[in-house]
């Protein structure tokens, strides 16, 4: 097991490399010039020059590289050019906002996905079946910024229920855990957790369904095993691959919040690499998209150590 971990976290090094070179180049290659996008119009072109020297946009993009790879090693993932903030501390504060909304609305998907795919899947065919395939349809198909801008308009707009945007009372971006925090938690939360709901439910409903089908379901039931029994064996056996999708759909959570968070201003890293983007902010452009390519990465790596851990025979494969 060991062993396999440390093969695990080899293959994964080159990838973040690579991913690495990726983020450099496609922020690189989007066209405008990040400092006339922050400096007057009719400023000196002397102005320019020294701000291009001294965030080294000046230097060959094989140097700019070398030279931001090494940095983002240590830590260090430059000043952002539009507030003079370290970037790693701006990242850091948001970061921490989208893993709390992605781990709340991971929670709510992942638990009514997993009850109704296990429920569908031991009911083929029934009108539980088919109300929970309708569901789990309505949920991957809905977008994101569609459904907020809905429940915006119904629950805060028309009902007066819960606040439509902000993390806390006043435009507060501290968290804390009351229950005027919680309230500006429930709208985006259940934004974010609709497709992975409808995800979850239909991998567990097709995974539940298969187990049913193998031979040895037939006889553990011949042997006399209780149903509660068979139903251990078959949540050992479609373990694995739920496991496998639930990682996947909290890495897409953390990076696909952009436009959930865009429009609850839930300020997190989607939020920040909004604003990022408007102000061609290449800094915090690059930093927030590395940082959540490496969360991904390192979803995966933990998906694979958990699987293994689950089911010996991964190892073998």
């Amino acid at each position: 097991m060991f062993g396999y971990i440390l093969r695990r976290v080899a293959y994964a090094i080159p990838i973040a490399l690579g991913v690495s070179i990726i983020v450099f180049s496609l922020v690189h290659l989007s066209p405008g010039d990040p400092i006339n996008a922050v400096i007057a119009a009719d400023a000196p072109a002397e102005v320019a020059q020294r701000l291009k020297e001294a965030y080294g946009f000046d230097k060959p993009l094989p140097v700019q590289y070398g030279k931001w790879l090494l940095r983002a090693i240590t830590g260090d993932l430059g000043v952002s050019i539009a507030t003079g903030r370290a970037v790693a501390g701006e990242i850091t504060s948001a970061a921490a906002n989208t893993i709390m909304l992605a781990f709340f609305a991971g929670m709510l998907g992942f638990s009514i996905g997993a009850v109704l795919g296990g429920i569908a899947g031991y009911n083929q065919g029934s009108w539980i079946d088919k109300v929970a395939t309708t569901m789990a349809i309505t949920g991957v198909s809905v977008p994101h910024y569609w459904l907020g801008l809905v429940l915006v308009i119904v629950f805060a707009v028309e009902l007066n229920m819960l606040p439509a945007m902000g993390m806390g009372p006043g435009g507060s971006r501290d968290w804390a855990w009351d229950v005027a925090h919680m309230r500006h938690l429930v709208l985006p939360m259940v934004t974010l957790s609709v497709i992975p709901m409808g995800i979850v439910t239909r991998t567990i409903r097709a995974t539940v369904a298969e187990v049913l089908s193998n031979e040895f379901v037939q006889a553990l039931r011949a042997k006399g095993l209780l149903e509660r029994q068979v139903l251990g064996h078959i949540v050992k056996n479609a373990g694995p691959t739920c496991l496998a999708v639930m990682g996947l759909q909290f890495g897409y959570l953390l990076g696909g919040s952009i436009l959930v968070e865009t429009v609850f201003s839930w300020p997190g890293t989607g939020f920040l690499l909004n604003d990022a983007i408007f102000r061609r902010d290449i800094p915090v452009l690059q930093g927030v998209i590395l940082i959540l390519a490496m969360f991904f990465v390192l979803l995966n790596l933990m998906v694979d150590i958990a699987q293994t851990a689950i089911d010996p025979r991964m190892r073998r494969a």
